[in-house]
């Protein structure tokens, strides 16, 4: 379970370092005149994305949850969140249970209004759904929603079961919570430090918006923040339940910030910094905090608690002291400074002093429950042996550090038994593939990984392969500790192989050509998922019926692979093509292919490339499909076949190429 936790305060990182960015344009906003345009521009661009608070945390969770952290996942996490999000409107609602609109409990109006408890559930129902069925093969009648595509389905129809039990149970809580809030309405300073307990406890679930509207506005007669701006209360007693919130947010949760960043690891203190400055000024400034509570919410939940009793003393404490001021937006120096001379507010220069003891609380508070509980803030996780490759050598070119990362990422020299690359992949034997972190691969620039059984993986890297495997033999070969590569590993030399700026592609539109006689196939029907995912590009595919293989383009040969069964060529406009002849035919070492060409000559479609024996071929046991690839998609605009299937002959035009 703590690990579960920890799992979301990381995955929640993605959407909170959004924040500070809606705090700032806030800030800056409400800092201006009122009547200024770019006031208003500004604070329309921040409420726009914390109006949207709860669709990020459900596309943060459902992408950082998910066991591979794909986009499938993040898409499933939309469809969960807008699920409730529509049906438990309240039009929907009156519409369900046959009333009027404005019979409908205000308790709906609390769950649809941006509550991050939808968002944090719906990333959780879709990411539990995605690592349960991604990889569920259906019968061939309905296999089109197999897998990925299976997954937000399943995401809807459970948060449908969800969205069923709210419509039922969220008015009793609601309701419950309202009737508590307003029965400590008359507790004086200890009902205000009750409210600044539970208010800050309740907001993962959104609930702390029912004592808000308690103690804010006018549902019990107290209507704190707009009597206090209007000037209709009374002096020192008008703005309790909002002076204590100062202290806080502009003193006790930037110090809390600091004592998180002392604590850091020295490796993570670096970004950890970063986080912990940019969520502390939104906290001062703004009063935004949701990109420092969400930082150790979760990870650290024993201190999220510990938070909400300091709220809590600080609120209790000011109102007992009838120190009073107000905010319009939130307890940060700008409302603060604005409120500063309002006729209810009571000594708010008290405030500010009352604010340093809390930062002193906040800090030592923060630091002792660290320490003492050994809380996984942020900085405090273990290194994995990923992390400790951020560091590279200067002089490691790009191929370098990408391996390193895959040597890191696959377990390093005690985990490879073999390493071996085709054309576009790596291909390696391990003892355990089990052990192989496949989103920090991923994360290193792989386009995709098959794992083929316990001890076989290949990782698409692309046409540049051979770069990265020779990196990563080296690594392999000198025993590479994976905790000193960034000093101990040489850098490894490259050739010069980018793909064409796109600056410097012509936008034309080109014919391509089938490469031998045979039957025409779409790429995404060959019998290999790299290519069939076009995880390398789009293209087409023949099923050869003769060895005679031609050129598909008018271009210029730039590479001929070691074991012959791949041609690179480069079009004048830039396209960069692989032909790719059969199916793990690398492990032939060349034997049936016949080379036609050099690396530098120009050949048109339909010249003669290549000789490929397909008896051979499938005398090894593998496919003779013949594959041309478009490698540097970026730069294509449209690959339109003009035949999929049926009997094609060598050189006969097969699809037209568009570039951008």
């Amino acid at each position: 379970m703590k690990t579960y936790f920890q799992r979301i305060g990381r995955s929640l990182m993605l959407p909170v370092a959004v924040l500070p960015a809606a705090a700032i344009l806030e800030g800056i906003g409400h800092m201006l005149p009122k009547n200024w345009a770019i006031a208003q521009f500004l604070q329309v661009g921040g409420t726009a994305i914390l109006s949207y608070l709860s669709l990020l945390f459900a596309v943060g969770l459902a992408f950082g949850m998910a066991e591979d952290k794909d986009g499938a996942a993040a898409l499933a996490g939309v469809v969960a969140y807008i699920v409730p999000r529509y049906i438990l409107m309240p039009k929907n609602v009156a519409l369900l249970e046959g009333i009027k609109v404005s019979q409908v409990a205000p308790a709906f109006t609390a769950i649809t209004d941006s509550n991050v408890f939808i968002g944090i559930v719906a990333g959780l129902v879709a990411a539990a759904m995605y690592n349960r069925f991604h990889k569920v093969k259906l019968p061939m009648a309905i296999s089109f929603f197999s897998g990925k595509r299976l997954v937000p389905i399943m995401s809807a129809l459970s948060m449908l079961v969800v969205t069923a039990i709210l419509l039922f149970v969220w008015p009793v809580v609601y309701t419950a919570l309202i009737a508590f809030s307003k029965w400590m309405v008359g507790l004086g300073p200890i009902g205000a430090g009750l409210y600044g307990f539970f208010n800050r406890l309740l907001i993962p679930t959104g609930l702390h918006q029912a004592l808000n509207s308690v103690f804010w506005f006018n549902v019990a007669g107290i209507n704190d923040i707009g009597n206090f701006w209007a000037g209709t209360g009374v002096k020192g007693v008008t703005g309790m339940y909002q002076a204590g919130f100062f202290p806080v947010m502009m003193f006790g949760l930037p110090a809390g910030a600091y004592a998180i960043y002392k604590n850091a690891l020295p490796e993570r203190k670096a970004e950890t910094k970063s986080l912990m400055m940019a969520a502390g000024f939104a906290s001062f400034f703004t009063g935004v905090t949701e990109p420092l509570e969400f930082s150790f919410m979760f990870v650290a939940w024993p201190l999220y608690l510990l938070h909400a009793v300091f709220t809590g003393l600080s609120l209790a404490f000011a109102a007992f002291m009838h120190w009073t001021a107000g905010f319009a937006f939130s307890a940060g120096l700008v409302d603060y400074l604005l409120s500063f001379r309002m006729p209810l507010a009571n000594m708010p220069y008290m405030l500010l002093v009352q604010g340093v003891v809390m930062a002193v609380i906040y800090y030592f508070g923060f630091n002792f429950a660290i320490q003492r509980f050994n809380l996984m803030t942020p900085g405090r996780e273990p290194l994995t042996d990923a992390d400790e490759l951020v560091d590279d050598d200067p002089d490691d070119d790009k191929f370098t550090r990408q391996a390193k990362r895959i040597y890191a990422a696959i377990g390093g020299k005690d985990n490879i038994k073999v390493i071996d690359n085709c054309t576009t992949r790596l291909r390696l034997q391990l003892q355990d593939t089990k052990k192989v972190n496949q989103p920090v691969v991923k994360a290193a620039g792989a386009a995709g990984i098959n794992v083929l059984d316990q001890h076989n993986i290949q990782i698409v890297i692309g046409t540049e392969v051979q770069f990265v495997a020779d990196a990563l033999s080296q690594l392999f070969n000198t025993g590479a500790p994976m905790r000193a590569l960034a000093t101990s590993a040489e850098p490894v030399a490259s050739a010069s192989v980018t793909a064409t700026p796109a600056a410097k592609v012509k936008s034309v539109t080109e014919d391509f050509y089938a490469v031998a006689s045979g039957e025409a196939m779409s790429i995404t029907k060959v019998a290999d998922s790299t290519f069939a995912q076009k995880m390398l590009g789009d293209g087409y595919a023949i099923e050869p019926t003769s060895g005679q293989i031609v050129a598909p383009v008018d271009a210029e040969v730039t590479s001929i692979f070691p074991t012959k069964h791949a041609i690179g060529f480069k079009t004048a406009a830039g396209l960069e093509v692989l032909l790719h002849m059969g199916i793990n035919t690398v492990e032939l070492k060349g034997a049936p292919f016949t080379i036609a060409v050099t690396e530098g000559q120009k050949v048109k479609h339909g010249d003669l490339v290549a000789t490929a024996d397909l008896a051979a071929i499938k005398a090894a046991e593998k496919e003779t499909t013949m594959m041309v690839i478009l490698t540097n998609m970026p730069l294509v605009a449209s690959v339109d076949l003009k035949q999929e299937s049926g009997q094609i002959e060598a050189g006969q035009a097969i699809a037209e190429v568009s570039t951008k």
